[in-house]
């Protein structure tokens, strides 16, 4: 077996069955543990990030919105686009309720992580923050437990210079490509140069002005591409709103009692395809959103976590179920079967020349991601080597996505995949460890809003 395949095969491991049990899980008991905080306060969460609670002189460095959007750069990507569209071919179209049940579960191990990265973050003499799962292993288990907040840390440094990183621009090159020349046609070296130096020096400007820039852009940047795209998709759905219901009727049917769902295996198709790519979506479990909650302006490390929860919904039930309904309701999905592809001819379908919001979005969300993985990336370099390792960690980001523009990289791509999948276990051990903490800080938060102390 060569290198490349045994890459490829380890990725497909860590990304398999257990791990995947394991994170739906563990939001499972997370949900049941706090109630089911993902209903109770959502309302609560959407005033936090209108600015209700915000208070500049509380430590931290970005607002409650700008911490979300921060967040969301990093989560709203190529998964809601090319993601959704390998779920519906790989699982049928019953992949996308699984899709919507990983969100829900999803949202209360979210809470329950950003909720602690604010309880148990360190803020530095000059005000900077430094939250995080790897904070909260450390200084929540104690020093025994220090070895799986370095795995945390290392795992997240390596996985953002493939998934985040070099697997994005990669992305973008392809779709700058289609948009210039059309789908399927082969880029060309002078266009990948000239989009690789491009890219580069626009994260550059970006990411070495640290989380204040990249959240300041990253609270424009997100809203804009997020309403862009869910208006091109809903003026689709609206031409072909007879079709919504069917559309809805097939997504349940395939979840559970469509014949290529039984003789499939449901939990080796539909439920598998759902939830991978739900999880890739958005993120829940890995530990990646805590960083940028992190840094958020707030005393109150409930409220902080109350506005990550709403990541996973906006992120997965709002922008991937517009993608999933047009694939859908087009039935794109039964004459396109290159994910790739599927997307952008369903938007094609639905309405002419949509393609291009496809190619447009599929841009706009992977700089965003590139963006904010750089975060990640150097808040973990910051915890394994301190704060002098961080700019240089920044330029050599910079060179991975002129690298990454330039070459598929597959093998590495592959193995920062399972980095990043990796991430997720002391993460969960952390979060599960520390639930009583979470649901006491809940409890607490809940009265005291209920008797407005």
């Amino acid at each position: 077996m060569n290198v490349s395949q045994w890459l490829s095969d380890v990725s497909s491991l860590v990304w398999g069955p257990p791990l995947m049990v394991l994170l739906v899980g563990t939001g499972l008991y997370l949900s049941f543990r706090l109630v089911f905080v993902q209903f109770r306060g959502f309302f609560h969460g959407l005033k936090v990030i209108l600015g209700q609670y915000d208070n500049p002189s509380d430590p931290g460095e970005i607002s409650h919105f700008k911490a979300l959007t921060t967040a969301l750069s990093a989560t709203i990507g190529t998964g809601n686009i090319v993601g959704v569209a390998a779920a519906i071919l790989v699982g049928g179209p019953g992949a996308v309720f699984w899709m919507w049940v990983t969100a829900f579960v999803g949202m209360a191990t979210k809470f329950t992580s950003c909720t602690l990265a604010v309880h148990f973050r360190k803020i530095g003499k000059e005000g900077e923050a430094h939250g995080g799962p790897m904070h909260f292993i450390e200084m929540g288990l104690g020093p025994r437990f220090k070895v799986l907040a370095v795995s945390f840390a290392a795992f997240t440094a390596l996985a953002s210079f493939g998934i985040g990183n070099m697997f994005q621009v990669s992305s973008i090159v392809s779709s700058i490509g289609a948009l210039m020349y059309g789908e399927g046609v082969e880029v060309t070296q002078t266009t990948r140069i000239v989009v690789g130096l491009t890219v580069a020096m626009l994260v550059a400007l970006v990411i070495l002005g640290g989380i204040k820039r990249i959240a300041q852009v990253s609270s424009v940047l997100v809203p804009f591409m997020c309403l862009l795209y869910i208006i091109a998709g809903t003026e689709i759905l609206l031409r072909n709103a007879h079709l919504i219901l069917p559309g809805f009727k097939l997504i349940f049917y395939h979840a559970f009692s469509a014949p290529e769902s039984i003789s499939g295996g449901l939990l080796g198709g539909v439920i598998r395809a759902g939830v991978a790519r739900g999880l890739f979506s958005n993120e829940a479990g890995l530990g990646s959103a805590a960083m940028a909650h992190g840094a958020a302006q707030t005393n109150e490390p409930v409220r902080e976590g109350l506005v990550a929860m709403l990541g996973p919904f906006i992120d997965t039930v709002i922008i991937c179920s517009i993608t999933a309904l047009v694939i859908i309701c087009t039935g794109a999905y039964e004459v396109v079967h290159v994910k790739a592809q599927l997307t952008s001819a369903a938007f094609n379908m639905g309405l002419a020349h949509y393609g291009k919001v496809v190619s447009i979005g599929v841009v706009l969300f992977a700089f965003s991601t590139l963006i904010a993985w750089s975060y990640y990336g150097d808040r973990a370099v910051d915890y394994l080597f301190g704060s002098k390792a961080v700019v240089p960690y920044r330029w050599v980001y910079v060179a991975f996505v002129l690298i990454g523009a330039l070459h598929s990289l597959d093998d590495v791509i592959n193995f920062c995949d399972a980095m990043n999948a990796l991430m997720a276990i002391p993460n969960l051990i952390g979060l599960l460890v520390l639930s009583p903490v979470v649901v006491r800080l809940t409890q607490d938060y809940f009265q005291r809003m209920k008797s407005n102390v």
